[in-house]
């Protein structure tokens, strides 16, 4: 896909009228662009006010079909094995900063930062790790024997710390210039002028000539002082990887026969053998597995191989969780955006940021209890649940319009809260909590208090969501054994996520 020109510009048709929503949360909205077309040109339509918690899996380009996706795979690979072969070189700051260390691509709005969009990225200990590995336990990369190929995720394999998130970016990093070309062709074919700038953007590609990353210029949306990237929904997933380190030490057993060598085999029962007894705790036969797969590395490969071979479940599974995502964190929203629009003056009222907190919950309670919003966060017929961050992100959408300084995960020093909302001297805190938790009673009793005196604010609403009658009647009563259900004590909310019949039902 080659860059778009100002000639390309001229033979596209008319983009439609654009009329944006300034205020708006995603991507469609923002831009005056109809999710029918983003879907049409396989775009995830993301939120430009809050990170999405979906992410770029990068086995979903080595399976694709499509030869564009495999030719960013290889070229990731090109960049792994041009580190490989530079890795017995010594690594000075410079070149730590120019070849190993990556800034997060924020400008997706993807991954995992609730109410923002900014990341930590790839720093100095990621640099270190990636470049030891590259001379050790990976020297290997490229030329493996038992895989059919090799994948950038085998470095979460063999570093615990090294996560969705770190592969994600890494991901995003090396295809990056992908991206903007295709954002790019979106933009120039569907948003009018006024939408869109020519911006060069730094660290585009690499070129291995000069080995040097370059910038390169490209017209994409603007809002904000910004651009945004778009991504291909087949690209993403979300939970993990397909191919992932949890995965394969549960996999464990299964892996010596993948390579069908009997010394292998014999080695590692050997090795565990000596290692474990029948007493040996579940956390012991963990951390010895582990061990384990750093003794014989060819059991990475063995894992790798297994997951290539059922790799054809991978894009299904993706696909489902993101159509999920984006029906859960888009379509709902807008539609709870719209009920607090038309049944709410929620932003109106000059007031306190304890009252825009209390009336945001109270609303936010009343949309799962009463008008279906259950089905949001308690999907697939009561089995399916949303995390205390789905719900956050949920939550932290219906915020954007606040006039108050939102904040998420603000940490004065005691840890870090779910929500701030703040003018001034004037702040109030808002936490999540599932009633699931088996540290309920003692975060409803303790948390808000150390986050109030860290924050200097004795304002807080504690917020607790329920998905079964048990879990809702947990809640009631741990909120009645430490006296928080009397007028004076700290604002305790209990959400009822259960599932709901129909009134005629009732």
């Amino acid at each position: 896909m080659a860059t778009v020109t100002d000639e390309d510009q001229e033979e596209t048709d008319e983009p439609v009228p654009w009329t944006p929503d300034p205020a708006g949360i995603y991507f469609s909205d923002r831009f005056g662009v109809s999710p029918q077309s983003l879907e049409a040109f396989g775009a995830f339509d993301i939120s430009v006010v809050s990170d999405l918690p979906v992410f770029i899996d990068p086995f979903l380009l080595f399976n694709s079909e499509k030869e564009e996706y495999c030719a960013l795979h290889d070229q990731i690979l090109d960049y792994l094995r041009f580190l490989r072969d530079h890795a017995n070189e010594p690594l000075d700051p410079g070149r730590i900063k120019s070849w190993y260390t990556f800034s997060e691509v924020r400008q997706n709005w993807l991954g995992f930062v609730v109410g923002g969009n900014r990341g930590h990225g790839l720093g100095r200990k990621f640099a270190v790790a990636l470049h030891a590995a590259l001379g050790d336990v990976l020297d290997n990369f490229g030329e493996e024997t038992i895989t059919s190929s090799s994948h950038v995720e085998k470095l979460a394999l063999i570093r615990p710390g090294v996560g969705r998130d770190t592969i994600s970016d890494l991901t995003t990093n090396l295809i990056k210039h992908y991206l903007l070309r295709y954002t790019s062709e979106f933009a120039v074919a569907h948003l009018a002028l006024e939408a869109r700038k020519a911006v060069s953007v730094p660290r585009a590609k690499f070129n291995y000539n000069t080995q040097t990353w370059a910038t390169a210029k490209y017209e994409l949306p603007y809002t904000d002082g910004d651009f945004v990237i778009l991504t291909p929904a087949d690209l993403l997933t979300k939970d993990d990887t397909w191919i992932n380190r949890s995965d394969m030490v549960s996999s464990f057993d299964l892996l010596p026969d993948v390579a069908g060598n009997d010394q292998l085999r014999s080695d590692v029962s050997n090795y565990l053998r000596i290692r474990l007894t029948r007493r040996s705790s579940d956390r012991e036969r963990r951390e010895v597995r582990a061990r384990a797969l750093l003794q014989f590395p060819e059991l990475i490969d063995c894992y790798i191989k297994l997951k290539e071979d059922t790799g054809d479940q991978a894009a299904a599974t993706s696909r489902d969780k993101v159509i999920d995502t984006q029906t859960m964190l888009r379509d709902q929203v807008q539609r709870a955006a719209r009920d607090l629009a038309d049944k709410t003056n929620l932003f109106e009222t000059p007031w306190t940021s304890y009252d825009e907190a209390l009336q945001a919950v109270e609303t936010f309670k009343n949309y799962v209890e009463n008008q279906d919003g259950w089905r949001v966060i308690n999907r697939g017929g009561g089995k399916v649940f949303a995390n205390e961050t789905e719900v956050q992100g949920f939550f932290g959408l219906l915020l954007q319009p606040s006039r108050f300084d939102v904040n998420r995960e603000a940490n004065n020093g005691r840890g870090p809260v779910d929500f701030k909302l703040s003018m001034g001297l004037d702040k109030t805190l808002i936490e999540f909590k599932l009633a699931k938790s088996s540290a309920l009673e003692r975060n409803m009793e303790r948390q808000l208090a150390v986050y109030e005196k860290a924050n200097k604010t004795n304002s807080s609403v504690f917020v607790v969501i329920g998905y079964s009658d048990a879990e809702v009647s947990k809640a009631a009563s741990v909120m009645r054994r430490l006296g928080l259900d009397q007028p004076d004590a700290r604002k305790v909310v209990v959400i009822d996520a259960s599932p709901k019949q129909s009134a005629s039902k009732v």
